[in-house]
């Protein structure tokens, strides 16, 4: 239903019109957006008006109940409100723009096709927590989308949006960007800050907090590219638009970025809370040569994989997929149809996770290269039917044991998707020698 303040719920998503992606042509560049865009005029009602000082873009932004967009979920403007008063040390924020999620590719197209959005956001962020500066680490794979960053920030500058006194008042904060090397780690909001420093990548343990004791030992705050350019938004529409705009526990505009065996793939953005199936079956057009729906990966590749036949009435928010066995993560929607070999599958991602780690925590490091061994030995029919109660043991014997949530991310995908495709599995192993735990309960029936 369309509501009074302009939000949309999902259900009436074809009505939805785009705010983070409008339909504007070159609106990536600065005298586009400044003039179609009502370009860096939040940020001047915010810096000019005195009704809204520090505290209260803080509270809007929590009235709106913006969740980060980057995996986690956590809301925003209570990850703001945990900045301490100012005192003589610096103020930072990190902007996340590392998207090495596999499955994930929407923040580059805020950093394509609209980046003074992000920038405008930074600083309204910025202001809200008295910083002194923001370094926006991109991933270095990004180098076109790099260097035409850098073309637009320059230009930010100089019209007196970023630096010193910004439009002619006290407020000063400055934007670097900053290229990681390609390391999926540093995605950890404290890999990210080790990284930045110009250290090894390695997770911190918590506490303190970044924003304690962050970059440089100062306060900071991390945030996704997507979480800070719906900031100007929040403050021109107000935080009951955006609490009324799709799912009611997880609301806003979110990018869906589908991929896999559809035939429209793209990032697309609508409210949160949609079907599933809306998405598949009316933006993506549908699976390719209208086969079934083997699984549904929500999130990027660490939340667990869902079953074809367990997505009706699943919705895209945290509260719907929590109940049906995933997590929204990224938004990045990978569809697999009904030929997909789940082993072959599960063989990529356990390569994937074992090549990222970082190699810090022994669980992890020594867990994510047995969990890919052990599933390349079923994917080539060597594997028994034991290895399948060994990978899951392998999965609780890394879960919760690390610094970091690496390891959690590496196991999800793991134990789910043995679970809910085991007969893909089973297919491929050969019977045990010593019987297996279901084998076990067969055994002592019989005996009894």
């Amino acid at each position: 239903m369309e509501l009074t303040n302009g939000a949309t719920k999902a259900g009436d998503w074809r009505n939805y019109e785009r705010v983070l992606l409008p339909p504007i042509r070159n609106l990536h560049k600065l005298e586009v957006y400044e003039n179609e865009a009502n370009g860096y005029n939040r940020l001047r009602d915010v810096l000019e008006n005195d009704d809204w000082t520090p505290e209260s873009v803080t509270n809007e932004v929590k009235a709106s109940n913006l969740r980060g967009r980057g995996g986690a979920g956590f809301p925003t403007g209570l990850k703001w409100s945990f900045m301490p008063d100012p005192d003589d040390r610096p103020r930072y924020l990190a902007c996340n723009a590392d998207e090495s999620e596999p499955g994930t590719f929407k923040d580059r197209q805020i950093m394509e096709y609209n980046p003074h959005l992000m920038f405008e956001g930074i600083l309204i962020a910025g202001y809200a927590m008295q910083l002194d500066a923001c370094y926006v680490y991109i991933r270095g794979e990004y180098a076109d989308w790099i260097r035409h960053m850098e073309a637009q920030l320059q230009k930010a500058y100089d019209k007196g949006y970023v630096g010193d006194n910004i439009m002619g008042t006290d407020f000063s904060m400055d934007i670097v960007l900053h290229k990681g090397a390609g390391a999926y780690i540093c995605g950890e909001e404290t890999s990210l800050m080790e990284s930045l420093e110009g250290k090894r990548g390695y997770p911190r343990y918590k506490p303190p907090f970044p924003a304690q004791k962050g970059l440089w030992a100062s306060p900071t705050t991390i945030n996704n590219v997507e979480t800070l350019a719906h900031a100007p938004l929040i403050i021109e529409n107000g935080g009951e638009w955006f609490a009324n705009t799709g799912a009611e526990a997880h609301p806003g505009p979110i990018l869906y970025g589908i991929s896999g065996h559809v035939n429209r793939p793209g990032v697309y953005e609508y409210p949160t809370g949609m079907l599933i199936t809306d998405l598949i079956d009316e933006v993506a057009q549908g699976v390719i040569d209208d086969k079934g729906i083997k699984a549904v990966v929500p999130g990027g590749c660490s939340v667990p994989p869902l079953r074809g036949d367990g997505i009706d009435g699943v919705t895209m928010d945290s509260e719907s997929l929590q109940e049906a066995g995933s997590m929204l993560g990224t938004g990045g929607m990978l569809i697999l149809d009904e030929d997909t070999d789940m082993v072959s599958y599960l063989r990529r991602v356990t390569h994937f996770y074992q090549h990222e780690s970082c190699g810090q925590c022994t669980p992890c490091r020594e867990g994510t290269g047995w969990l890919e061994r052990i599933v390349t030995r079923i994917d080539e029919g060597e594997g028994n039917m034991r290895d399948l109660d060994l990978l899951l043991d392998l999965c609780d014997q890394m879960e919760g044991r690390t610094i970091c949530a690496f390891a959690d991310a590496a196991a999800w995908p793991v134990r789910n998707t043995v679970k809910r495709f085991r007969e893909d599995f089973e297919a491929k192993c050969k019977p045990s020698v010593h019987p297996t735990g279901a084998d076990l309960s067969a055994a002592g029936a019989t005996a009894a």
